[in-house]
């Protein structure tokens, strides 16, 4: 039975998709200004800036699976920052992915080129934020010890790998 968290294996999709859209969107959105690209080629950004949300929600829901457990160990004040810092980031996400799928939609190209060009300023924001997420959960687990709360399941032979002094020595 595996009793390490869900969440520290979701967050980083977000987050790497965080760092890489305000790349990605500038790079299609240039692209698409210099009719290098089709202006269809934005979708790709719509797509990633969709999954951006997606596992930022699934990554705040496993978040709050965990809260509890590790409560215990780092209280509620360090918590609170770290989700109120997450709603920050889904909600930045959303205006983002709202903001690109417009862009995508508006028949004037210099139009929709101009909310493109809003869309990656969004994008450059949720970056900010995603940071802002990263830091302190950071703090939970490297000041306050969060990851103490499932280390000591580990420990006593619960979770994966071999309990201390069950090795497995095939001497």
């Amino acid at each position: 039975m595996d009793t390490l968290p869900l969440h520290p294996k979701i967050v980083h999709l977000p987050i790497a998709l965080a760092i890489l859209m305000p790349l990605i969107t500038s790079g299609l959105l240039f692209a698409w200004w210099r009719d290098i690209l089709p202006r269809r080629a934005w979708w790709g950004a719509v797509a990633l800036q969709a999954i951006l949300l997606a596992s930022g929600v699934y990554a705040k829901h496993t978040g709050e699976e965990d809260e509890e457990r590790v409560e215990d160990v780092v209280g509620e004040a360090a918590l609170e920052a770290h989700e109120e810092a997450a709603d920050a980031f889904v909600l930045g996400g959303a205006v983002a992915l709202l903001l690109t799928v417009a862009a995508g939609l508006l028949p004037r190209p210099r139009a929709a080129q101009a909310v493109a060009l809003g869309a990656t300023v969004a994008t450059i924001a949720v970056l900010g934020l995603g940071y802002r997420v990263g830091e302190a959960g950071g703090r939970l687990v490297y000041q306050h010890g969060a990851a103490s709360a499932f280390a000591n399941a580990a420990a006593a032979g619960q979770g994966p790998g071999p309990a201390r002094g069950d090795h497995d020595d095939d001497d």
